[in-house]
């Protein structure tokens, strides 16, 4: 009996142990498809870790691969490329530093992929590929799960993708896809998540997703979808819709119950807002924004179970407020700015976040139309749509046969007399100029245009900006104090501040001219509200001081910002007390966190935010010695001559001002080089240290002892270059903000490959 025993014993061992490592390890099949999908994408960082580990790839936990038995069921690869949004126009040819190169071959990288036959989850992000998706790409018939986000693919969405009925998820954000989106969708019976965001599809929204009965996930925004949206009620199981920044002009449609989110502003939605929403018990978040809706705005919409926020700001929205009107308990935030609403406030909205502006409330007359305004626009809105059909049509078919002869003549001129290197308007050119030299209209402050990716940065817990009194600000500051006075510039005084719910804050008061109407600042203050991006410090709120009289200073503006404890990056670069200066890789996450913050200024919001006082002293860092930059915007609330003086036209002064930022930031890589000595010296002497950088001997002379210590020459060497570039007395020749923030990412993967610390290999994705 006991040698019975142990022979089940032995026999069930060996069974064990051959199953072990029939896990543990791959078919030599498929280590050799994986080795040349990494010569595919010209090794990559990333997979430098299956150098010395080809056995254990399964195994390795740097990078997601996942085994079953002997066969790759799942590859998914994060890359370091700079995401293709930032590019703009892409005409399908390689681009240095940000797609693979031209002897990349995304026909020949699918046929390697397709040798993988059992994989079921394929992710492959920011990894530079480029070139149309071929039709191929089918062959991977198990795939579950598909996710080609952020890199450089262009043409059609293939059709073959049809075949892949198991498909479960399927995301190509972030490319460069510009035919129609496809019609052949309800083929992929099993689709949970669609997500085709930030390309450049075209045409009429397709009217076979209404009937992909199992979608959860749908998102179409930043595309230049048009026409109608079908009633999307059918797919109950639907729980977050985006569509905002498309060109979509029907009603809206019906939406299932289970809707948790829905997007939709930046369109062209009319009519009125459906009775039917009162139905949506699981809504949360709201944004029917920048649109054309028009009648009475539905209370129903505050008292929804679980919303929390809402926003309807500038739409065509009429009639008054109920005074009871009932908020929801967890209504936290609501935008009716910019409609043409009457009445008083409700009370309920007056204790959350709420904006009101732009409309006719009694609402103590704060950046308000008379009532008239609204009764006036009513009663146009009437008496137009009691024009008769024949005379519409009439009138409407003049004005084309009119536009039409303006067409061809303006075509005409335009060929004759504009050569073919004629720029494109600048997206600050002025319409209808308020004494601006930015050229910024009262119609671009209040339709500012967030790029789709400023709302994916990392933005989420960031309060939403309020307007603060002037009796808040001086109960945070005991009436402005000398004790809460933390300095003073050249742009006015700053104070700390402690809120009622005990939240630190800081408390800037800026002297005006008389330049901008109440109404015209407080449409750049909201438009400066509008930047949120985790490296900028948080401005929570502004106060334009309208009780006292217009005196020498002109308009009294507060702005409201987070307090940020950790000092500046000045008193970092040294040993300074009790602060410890920063070593070089440190360094490096702080200028990332910074090139990411002023690239987000330039290109996160139309119009761009430009000469951003980048210096030294306005770089605060946090508990987690991460970077957040202050006084950023301001210009945008300045006087002309202080941002490029009488004269110049917007078009220049942008470039000059974005030039701007790159040489400042030039010389905040040269003090993080040098040291804090840096702002005592005279340009000709840091341009004399500059040039003794490109050697080691200068650099040993030169170079803050700290950083030399802690830094590799590679990632010193990438660093001296690009600073290099950024204070070249060539304008012509300074780097983008793009190739700054490349170089200095780069730069820390070589600093972290040497030292072995991940903590500053991968760049952070903000």
């Amino acid at each position: 009996m006991g040698m019975s025993y142990w022979s089940l014993y032995l026999i069930f061992s060996i069974t064990w142990s051959i199953c072990i490592v029939g896990t543990s390890q791959l078919q030599s099949s498929q280590i050799q498809v994986l080795l040349q999908l990494r010569k595919h994408l010209e090794y990559p960082n990333e997979l430098e870790v299956w150098n010395n580990d080809e056995q254990n790839i399964c195994s390795n936990s740097k990078i997601n691969v996942t085994c079953e038995v002997d066969v790759v069921t799942e590859l998914r690869i994060m890359g370091g490329k700079p995401k293709p949004s930032k590019v703009g126009k892409f005409v399908g040819y390689a681009i240095p530093n940000l797609t693979l190169s031209d002897k990349f071959s995304m026909d020949s990288f699918v046929a390697t992929l397709a040798r993988l036959t059992s994989l079921r989850a394929l992710s492959l992000v920011s990894l530079g590929i480029w070139g149309p998706l071929p039709d191929k790409i089918n062959r991977l018939s198990s795939l579950e799960f598909l996710d080609l986000s952020s890199n450089f693919l262009y043409g059609s969405v293939p059709p073959r993708i049809a075949t892949m009925v198991k498909l479960q998820t399927l995301r190509l954000d972030g490319n460069f896809f510009n035919e129609s989106v496809p019609d052949w969708l309800d083929s992929l019976s099993n689709l949970s998540v669609l997500s085709l965001s930030d390309n450049h599809l075209k045409g009429p929204f397709p009217a076979s997703i209404g009937k992909i009965r199992t979608l959860s996930t749908l998102a179409l925004s930043n595309n230049k979808i048009s026409g109608e949206v079908p009633d999307l009620s059918s797919l109950r199981g639907l729980r977050m819709l985006d569509l905002s920044w498309n060109e979509l002009d029907s009603k809206l449609p019906n939406f299932p119950g289970a809707l948790f989110m829905a997007l939709l502003n930046n369109n062209s939605f009319n009519g009125e807002i459906p009775r039917g929403f009162k139905k949506l018990n699981h809504l949360q978040h709201l944004d029917l924004s920048l649109n054309h809706l028009q009648g009475r705005l539905p209370t129903i919409l505050f008292s929804l179970p679980n919303i929390s926020y809402l926003n309807l700001a500038a739409n065509e929205l009429s009639g008054s407020l109920p005074l009871h009107l009932v908020c929801g308990r967890k209504l936290e935030f609501a935008d009716l700015s910019n409609n043409r609403l009457t009445g008083k406030v409700p009370r309920c909205l007056t204790k959350i976040t709420s904006q009101f502006y732009g409309n006719c409330l009694n609402y103590g007359g704060i950046n308000q139309h008379p009532e008239s305004y609204c009764a006036k626009i009513q009663e146009n809105t009437s008496s137009s749509s009691a024009i008769s059909t024949l005379t519409l049509v009439c009138v409407i078919g003049g004005v084309l046969v009119v536009m039409g002869i303006l067409a061809v003549g303006f075509l005409l001129i335009y060929r004759r007399y504009c050569p073919s290197g004629c720029q494109e308007q600048s997206l600050l050119q002025k319409q209808v100029v308020e004494n601006s030299v930015t050229g910024v209209t009262s119609e671009i402050l209040a339709n500012a245009r967030y790029i789709s990716e400023a709302a994916k940065s990392g933005t989420q817990g960031i309060p939403a900006c309020r307007a603060f009194s002037m009796e808040e600000l001086k109960d945070a500051t005991k009436n402005f104090d000398t004790s809460a006075l933390m300095g003073e510039g050249a742009r006015g005084k700053m104070y700390q501040g402690t809120l009622p719910n005990k939240t630190l804050v800081a408390i800037r008061c800026l002297s005006l001219s008389n330049k901008f109407t109440t109404r015209n600042l407080k449409l750049r203050l909201d438009l400066l509200a509008k930047l949120r991006h985790p490296h900028l410090v948080c401005l929570m709120g502004h106060c334009i001081e309208t009780g006292a009289k217009a005196d020498s200073d002109g308009n009294k503006v507060y702005l409201v910002y987070e307090y940020v404890p950790n000092g500046n990056l000045r008193s970092h670069l040294s040993d300074l007390g009790r602060v410890r200066a920063l070593k070089w890789p440190e360094r490096l996450v702080i200028l990332t966190d910074i090139a990411k913050a002023v690239q987000f200024l330039h290109t996160g919001i139309i119009p761009g935010f430009f000469n951003n006082r980048l210096r030294t002293n306005n770089i605060l860092i946090d508990e987690y010695r991460r970077a957040k930059l202050s006084d950023y915007g301001l210009s945008i609330i300045y006087d002309d001559e202080e941002f490029g003086g009488k004269g110049v036209t917007a078009k220049s002064w942008q470039m000059k001002i974005l030039e701007d930022d790159i040489y400042c930031f030039g010389f905040i890589l040269l003090e993080s080089l040098i040291g804090p000595s840096v702002a005592a010296k005279k340009k000709a002497v840091l341009l004399s240290e500059m040039a003794a950088l490109s050697s080691e001997e200068g650099q040993r002379r030169v170079v803050d002892p700290i950083v030399l210590s802690t830094s590799t020459k590679e990632s010193l060497a990438t660093v001296i270059s690009i600073t290099n570039k950024c204070v070249s007395s060539e304008t012509s020749t300074r780097p983008s903000f793009e190739d700054v923030l490349w170089n200095l990412q780069y730069a820390a993967q070589v600093q972290a490959t040497a030292d072995g610390d991940q903590r500053f290999a991968s760049p952070t994705h903000s």
